[in-house]
């Protein structure tokens, strides 16, 4: 009998999942509203929809937190969702690949197994693939062999950068800075200079549009709440003003790049010197993140042509190819 297979990346803000038998890829936002404390209202980019905006009875809330299961109950229902959306309504037994941060302890991983064990999605196998690894993978980078491969994901709360090679890791940080700081750090500058209080949306919509703000010379647009009058007002935010409220967020990461360059062994090295730094994860697209990383380190930096999907994209190449089987592990007391 043919079992299906499923390659999942939790990400904090969006969750990705790969189906092996329809060979497509949901993303929807990693989000559950609830009713009541009882009731699921709504779950994925419906709940994100209400996000900030839903009455005292409705909770909707993130289940990760800074690349980890907070809230493991919460989590578990949306994925049985998702994945019940993927197979109609009819869960079929399956294998499923889990992707999984590198710099967490073994009981946070152990969470990750432990996730789709108790989910109610009737897994066959379980195995767990290191996110680093798949997120090489899905750019389509041979890690198996012995090239030294640095690679950079910042996503929404965290940034995890690795050191690769011949399969697995030599090196890896993780930060608690993302996509989310830089979210904030837009509230904060526009609360400062203006005086208005504009919601987490809005900041990430100016975040996201503002390469093309840019492009056409025009100002962000926003709306908020005046904090001297306490109404409701429209806002236009320069760019500068958006741009220079990152530094503090890019130095750190790009500083913490040059920890582990400082920490690589002389050969691999050599290696990312002569084919630069792989740059991947939502928040990687941040305007000019990419031109401030290759100046504060004088390397090429290469950008991941799919940066949100790279991590399923590399889970669904392992789940096809058997060259890369040995990258995915199974964890002490799964069920085979």
């Amino acid at each position: 009998m043919v079992f299906n297979a499923f390659g999942i990346d939790l990400g904090t803000n969006n969750i990705k999942i790969y189906s092996k038998s329809h060979d497509a890829i949901l993303c929807e936002k990693n989000l559950i509203a609830i009713e009541n404390r009882k009731r699921v209202f709504a779950y994925g980019d419906s709940a994100y929809e209400m996000y900030e905006k839903a009455p005292a009875n409705i909770q909707v809330t993130f289940p990760l937190s800074r690349g980890v299961i907070a809230d493991i109950h919460n989590m578990e229902t949306l994925v049985h969702y998702f994945i019940g959306d993927m197979q109609r309504g009819s869960f079929k037994a399956a294998d499923f690949y889990v992707a999984v941060p590198t710099d967490v302890t073994e009981v946070e991983k152990r969470a990750f197994y432990d996730l789709i064990k108790d989910a109610s999605v009737k897994a066959k196998k379980i195995m767990v693939v290191e996110k680093a690894v798949a997120d090489a993978i899905g750019m389509d980078i041979d890690v198996k062999n012995s090239q030294g491969i640095l690679l950079v994901n910042v996503g929404y709360e965290t940034t995890e950068i690795s050191l690769l090679s011949m399969g697995g890791i030599v090196l890896s940080k993780l930060l608690k800075t993302g996509g989310l700081k830089l979210d904030e750090s837009i509230r904060a500058a526009v609360r400062k200079e203006y005086n208005l209080l504009i919601g987490l949306k809005t900041a990430e919509a100016v975040k996201m549009e503002l390469a093309t703000l840019e492009a056409e010379n025009r100002n962000a647009l926003v709306y908020g709440r005046d904090i001297v009058t306490g109404l409701p007002v429209e806002r236009e935010i320069p760019i500068k003003l958006v741009n220079d409220s990152f530094e503090e967020h890019f130095n750190a990461i790009i500083d913490n790049v040059k920890v582990i360059l400082e920490r690589t062994p002389p050969e691999l090295g050599a290696d990312i010197y002569r084919h630069g730094i792989y740059l991947t994860g939502g928040a990687s697209q941040v305007n000019h993140f990419a031109e401030r990383l290759m100046d504060g380190t004088g390397l090429k930096v290469n950008v991941a042509e799919y940066p949100m999907t790279s991590v399923v994209l590399g889970l669904a190449k392992i789940m096809k190819d058997s060259h890369y089987k040995s990258v995915a592990y199974s964890i002490e007391g799964m069920s085979r």
